[in-house]
């Protein structure tokens, strides 16, 4: 499952960043071995909100009743989203994947070989991918993806017939992405 969910986390990060964009965070929830889904993270001022934005992708997660969680983001644009300072490889898919126990950090930086400009200055960008170092049992996390992780696996009490159904309903009002598998 592992190789499957980091192969098609690259391969949308080669398809966002040729037209343009970097993807946003994404946790990708799995119960018994099983994903529930992908859901990103909604759109989010600068700031604060891109901090809440990104910790409540773990509302999805608790509700669900996951086991183990796999979350993804762009070092620099969650940095910079974030008002943080950037740490580790950049640019960097990242990949953390979660149990109750603990986690491991997974980093696929890449070099952005400009293909094209658009107009306005937007670059089509093909990430050559470079030598991936080894996963980090434990890693650091950015502040937002920490607290995502940690509350990933706080049961989520709601007082109603179907929590997760309601959960999904809310963080799509709310303007997350959520697209959730036939499981």
């Amino acid at each position: 499952m592992w190789n499957a969910l980091a192969d098609s986390m690259k391969g949308a990060y080669v398809a966002g960043l040729a037209e343009g964009a970097v993807p946003r965070p994404v946790i990708m929830p799995l119960v018994r071995g099983r994903l529930v889904g992908l859901i990103w993270v909604r759109p989010t001022r600068s700031g604060e909100d891109a901090l809440t934005g990104i910790a409540q992708l773990s509302n999805i997660a608790a509700a669900a009743g996951a086991d183990e969680i796999v979350l993804a983001w762009e070092s620099r644009d969650v940095a910079t989203a974030c008002g943080l300072p950037l740490t580790g490889p950049a640019p960097c898919l990242n990949m953390v994947h979660a149990t109750r126990d603990g986690h491991v950090l997974h980093q696929f930086p890449y070099e952005e070989r400009v293909l094209a400009r658009d107009s306005e200055g937007v670059a089509s960008i093909d990430p050559d991918w470079r030598t991936a170092p080894e996963p980090q049992p434990g890693g650091e996390l950015v502040p937002p993806v920490r607290a995502a992780v940690d509350y990933s696996f706080v049961p989520l009490e709601l007082d109603h017939p179907n929590p997760f159904g309601v959960t999904v309903v809310l963080m799509e009002e709310d303007g997350y992405k959520v697209r959730l598998t036939d499981t």
